[in-house]
């Protein structure tokens, strides 16, 4: 028996003796509640109640298992934006348990595919057998550790992004069972190298239930990183060690968090909120466009047949309307409440700052935000770009943001591996990048430096290839970046000259030791830590293999050691992590002062600072002891006036093997490398 039930909260709630249904549809004439037993027959119940675009109903004696969808009703008008086709199954968008295997059948679709007019025509086959469904979650348990939030001061903190899967895929030392799941994450194993390296706060790729693109699944391959989502509340199975069970799903992901915050360590979610896997006004209707297309995506304003693509994906989510900035509200809160993690870094991150079309800081969505309880303490990282016209709004986020700074990655990259900007530029990206984030109360840990992502060649790609080699995604080698500032030392790819591979390994440290030493929050890329390879591949988001998943049974120790090294370094000064913008002068105890230096020992002027032929600088500052760190990208050796007095050489980057040494007066800097020496006072 369905009663009226209650308008919140969205989704199925276990509640009331029963199951609570809601779900939004503004414009939708009818809404069927379509309930699925073990045999996969179906029982329809009409959603009588609806308040404010809400329709719900509360189902009697119903209990957590239970496989639903919906079905709705109402205008077919493609071109007034309306897609309603009550032929097709609809997942709910809470769904926090997702049941099926959905396979690109052209029964997915509204329309009929190769229709003359396929814009406008109707498909009447029923896909409920072979539709994505949603089954009722059982309440959980209280998280023992609390829900999340920032768990490490920002000036400690340390990125470490990593795929799930990639991470301990090929790794012996765990079971082969859990090996690339949430539970091989979580084992003994992969905490052990984590401890070891000394990052602080791992930023997943996405985890929400994805599909892959009917392109790549037709050519047997898949959206590995999982920039496809379909489910924002539902852990993703791909990554499970036990995939058919979607109860164990969740508890394992729950699981994973929890071990993670036991062993120290914040966990960040990749979340995409931009746009989904129903693709454009040609794709399936699965979910959001079968429930009110024009409600939950953004449609060209003279063309209400064709979805915006302001993410490059196809569609585009309308995240100035409530009710759609209320699913990613809701989802977050889901996220760090019940699920325990600790912060997000959003995938294009501008478009839930666009109103009709401009970006806008003081947005609606970032206000109600700032101002959400449960969200308070959550880590929120931008990728602050999208591809619509005034995508790049680097720096534009409101103060309480982080950011991925592009500016820092390329400026670092043309220092180091072609020379090609001024020692000003890579001196303004080590001190924070303050032209882009210092304005307001943003401090210099809102950027989030780094010199290799997901997105883009490895580390060692970096010094190893001039060019992307993309084949194997099958699009001609026309995907990914074109321009990425790299070297490839004499080679194109691996080689077995000793003097070309002892190069690229004094370029992986400088570069290395330069996003270490930076001011702002540091971010390596899982397995760069040991010399992992791609093959040259900018671009393997379809590689579900070798290509992407980290090679453990060659890692670079040398590498490791070294990395582990710098972290040390990092923890061990507090002048390395300060965050507070530096100064000529002191302004306070907490804010030290600091010289810029040429080698000749005097303070750097404007002249220095634009002359592009020198590669060459020290930065000297300190707290409790003083630090002076020495940059040197030219060919060559540069001998370099110390400041007065006994100096310890802590790090020098030309070496894989650390032996700290005493110095003075003048200090030989090898080339392409780092030194960081250090000055007690007397």
């Amino acid at each position: 028996m369905l009663s009226a039930g209650l308008p919140y909260p969205l989704g199925a709630t276990v509640r009331d003796g029963g199951v609570n249904f809601a779900v939004v549809s503004e414009r939708a004439t009818a809404l069927e509640l379509c309930l699925f037993d073990a045999q996969g027959h179906e029982q329809r119940i009409a959603l009588a109640e609806c308040s404010d675009g809400v329709w719900h109903g509360l189902l009697a004696g119903a209990a957590a298992g239970l496989v639903y969808g919906y079905r709705g009703y109402g205008p077919y008008d493609p071109d007034r934006g309306n897609r309603f086709n009550p032929n097709k199954l609809l997942l709910d968008p809470y769904a926090r348990e997702i049941v099926g295997r959905f396979d690109w059948s052209d029964l997915h679709f509204g329309h009929q595919r190769g229709h003359p007019d396929e814009h406008a025509s109707f498909d009447q086959r029923d896909n409920a057998a072979s539709a994505l469904k949603a089954r009722v979650a059982a309440p959980l348990p209280a998280l023992a550790h609390g829900a999340g939030g920032a768990r490490v001061a920002a000036a400690d903190r340390v990125l470490y992004e990593l795929h799930v899967k990639g991470f301990s895929r090929s790794n012996s030392a765990l079971p082969e069972a859990l090996r690339g799941t949430y539970a091989g994450l979580a084992h003994d194993a992969s905490l052990a190298h984590l401890r070891s390296l000394g990052v602080t706060t791992l930023s997943l790729q996405p985890v929400h239930y994805t599909l892959p693109e009917q392109r790549l699944f037709n050519a047997g391959l898949t959206n590995y990183w999982g920039y496809n989502t379909i489910g924002f509340f539902c852990p993703d199975p791909r990554l499970s060690s036990r995939p058919n069970d979607p109860s164990a799903i969740r508890a394992e992901f729950r699981a994973m968090v929890e071990r993670l915050h036991e062993a120290g360590f914040e966990v960040v979610l990749d979340v995409v909120y931009n746009h989904t896997a129903e693709g454009d006004q040609r794709g399936p209707t699965l979910s959001f466009r079968g429930l009110d297309h024009s409600l939950y995506y953004r449609l060209v304003a003279d063309d209400r047949a064709r979805c915006e693509d302001w993410t490059g994906c196809g569609n585009t989510i309308n995240a100035p309307h409530p009710r759609v900035a209320q699913l990613v509200l809701d989802s977050l809160r889901y996220w760090v409440t019940e699920m325990g993690v600790d912060g997000f870094r959003f995938d294009l991150a501008p478009i839930l700052g666009r109103g009709s079309f401009a970006f806008d800081p003081r947005a609606a969505f970032f206000s109600t935000l700032s101002q959400d309880p449960a969200l308070a303490g959550a880590l929120l990282i931008a990728e602050p770009w999208d591809v619509a016209t005034d995508g790049y709004q680097l720096g534009r986020f409101p103060g309480r943001w982080m950011e991925w700074n592009d500016r820092y990655r390329d400026g670092v990259r043309r220092f180091w591996l072609q020379r090609g900007v001024s020692r000003g530029e890579f001196a303004r990206r080590l001190a924070g990048s303050s032209d882009r984030f210092h304005h307001g109360a943003r401090l210099p840990c809102a950027s989030v430096n780094y010199v290799a992502s997901h997105d883009g060649f490895t580390l060692t790609d970096l010094v190893s290839y001039n060019y992307k080699h993309n084949h194997a995604n099958g699009e001609g080698n026309r995907d990914g970046h074109a321009t990425n500032f790299s070297t490839n030392c004499g080679v194109e790819g691996a080689s077995s000259d000793a003097a070309i591979n002892a190069l690229r390994a004094r370029y992986k440290r400088a570069l290395l030791a330069t996003v270490l030493l930076s001011q702002g929050t540091p971010m390596l890329l899982a397995g760069d830590e040991f010399g992992r390879t791609q093959r040259g591949n900018n671009n393997a988001y379809c590689q579900d293999n070798e290509i992407t998943w980290l090679d453990w049974n060659h890692a670079d120790g040398e590498l490791l050691n070294y990395v582990q090294q710098l972290l040390a370094l990092r923890r061990a000064y507090q002048h390395l992590r300060v965050n507070r913008w530096l100064a000529e002068k002191a302004q306070d105890s907490g804010t030290p002062a600091v010289g810029w230096l040429r080698p000749d020992g005097h303070a750097m002027t404007v002249e220095d600072w634009n002359n592009e032929m020198r590669h060459c600088l020290g930065v000297l500052g300190g707290i409790d002891v003083r630090l002076l760190a020495l940059f040197n990208a030219e060919p060559a050796p540069v001998p370099f006036t110390l400041p007065s007095g006994a100096w310890t050489i802590e790090l020098d980057s030309s070496t894989a093997k650390q032996s700290p040494r005493s110095v003075s007066e003048v200090v030989r800097i090898p080339e392409f490398a780092v030194l960081l020496l250090s000055q007690r006072s007397a």
